[in-house]
């Protein structure tokens, strides 16, 4: 999915855990009580450690940190990757480990073993037994199979940056009329012949542009910044007025784009010296009072998006567009991220403190976007929706990350 957010108190998702078939809970109590005593030793493989860097000793805690029980060995090596480094910690340098509610995140994680990094194969039939587990019995489980590792920038900064993407709800109609005139096209034909693509001016202007477009609109929208919104967030749900007089609820996911540069409408807003606030509350605001711009601002950005109509009913409604690892997001437990500084599948603590929410859980890393580039750089999936707009459109506040490999 390519994009650009939810409050934490949004409604989570349907279970996940209904799909795994029910244990009992007094086996289940053995097999992590087993865990827990046995060896920490990895079954599965690690990246290479930098060879630079010698085993941690146990560092100190951070004040006001407490002792997480089981979790007393060595620490092993630092580890490189290619944008980052990840520095071996204690549990207790997670912020809020102790309260995190595991079982939301469970769902994103049993999302995540549908196509899991080669390094968690071998955890995730245990992670889809421990979906019917007690808090305490995950949180034991992890700090048996897992070791924290804080992310930092190759020289050594943890701070970072948190945006957040959501799925806009929007009102369409199947045939353009009625105040409908905006469309939502499929890839064109012929599409790869030609790279680049129309820019978004071409496209709204030029006959032959409009020509190998004719019959490739899946609906039509009433707003043009509606339809740029869900261009920059990738994917959107559309209820979709049908000729019959019936409503479908509809999903349009990203297909392809134009191949034209992503320019930033709210950083040509600022170029201009039009506004001072180049949120998307700021962006509508200074639209109402320059309407006859319009255009101008939305052809500032030449690079246009594609989409495909997939189904939307039954448990695929209660999670979110796949993203580029390949499996449906999960409302308040999926990011984006920087591949290169944090691998597809991996489980991630985040913490982010801010005046638009206060963070301390579990995610996974399961997307990516144009933007989120970077060692400590997240983009933090919300939902769909007003509330999750609202939250999206104004999320941008400091960032900590700690990835959690297998021991």
């Amino acid at each position: 999915m390519v994009h650009q957010t939810m409050a934490t108190s949004t409604t989570s998702a349907s279970s996940a855990s209904s799909k795994i078939s029910p244990m009992k809970l007094t086996l289940l109590r053995l097999v992590t009580t087993a865990l827990i005593v046995g060896t920490l030793a990895a079954c599965s493989s690690t990246p290479p450690p930098s060879p630079s860097r010698p085993a941690v000793l146990s560092p100190a805690l951070p004040p006001g940190a407490v002792s997480i029980p089981g979790d007393n060995g060595p620490l092993p090596p630092a580890m490189a990757q290619p944008k980052s480094r990840w520095i071996p910690v204690r549990w207790a340098e997670l912020p809020g480990f102790a309260n995190d509610a595991l079982h939301e995140a469970w769902n994103a994680w049993i999302k995540s073993c549908e196509r899991p990094a080669p390094q968690f194969v071998q955890l995730c039939g245990e992670v889809r037994q421990l979906s019917i587990a007690t808090p305490e019995e995950q949180r034991a489980w992890m700090v048996a199979r897992l070791q924290p590792y804080r992310v930092e920038s190759a020289e050594g900064n943890p701070e970072g940056l948190l945006t957040a993407y959501y799925e806009p709800l929007i009102d369409a109609a199947r045939h353009p009329g009625n105040g409908y005139t905006v469309p939502v096209y499929r890839l064109p034909a012929g599409h790869g012949a030609r790279k680049p693509w129309y820019t978004r001016q071409q496209i709204d202007t030029l006959p032959e542009a409009q020509a190998a477009l004719q019959g490739r609109a899946i609906a039509w929208l009433r707003d043009p910044v509606e339809s740029m919104v869900l261009h920059i967030q990738g994917s959107g749900r559309l209820r979709v007025a049908e000729p019959d007089g019936s409503v479908t609820l509809v999903r349009v996911a990203y297909a392809g784009t134009n191949d034209q540069p992503y320019q930033s409408v709210g950083r040509w807003l600022l170029d201009q010296g039009a506004t001072r606030d180049a949120t998307w509350p700021g962006i509508r605001a200074w639209l109402a009072q320059n309407p006859q711009r319009t255009n101008e601002l939305l052809w500032a950005n030449p690079r246009y998006v594609f989409f495909r109509e997939e189904t939307l009913d039954g448990m695929e409604a209660g999670f979110g567009p796949k993203g580029a690892q390949g499996v449906a997001l999960t409302p308040g437990r999926s990011i984006a991220v920087d591949r290169q500084s944090i691998p597809y599948g991996t489980p991630v603590w985040l913490a982010s403190s801010g005046p638009q929410v206060q963070l301390s859980r579990l995610v996974l890393a399961q997307d990516t976007g144009s933007a989120i580039l970077g060692a400590v750089r997240a983009d933090y999936f919300t939902g769909w929706g007003q509330e999750a707009g609202d939250i999206a459109g104004r999320l941008k506040q400091g960032l900590r990350l700690w990835v959690l490999w297998p021991r």
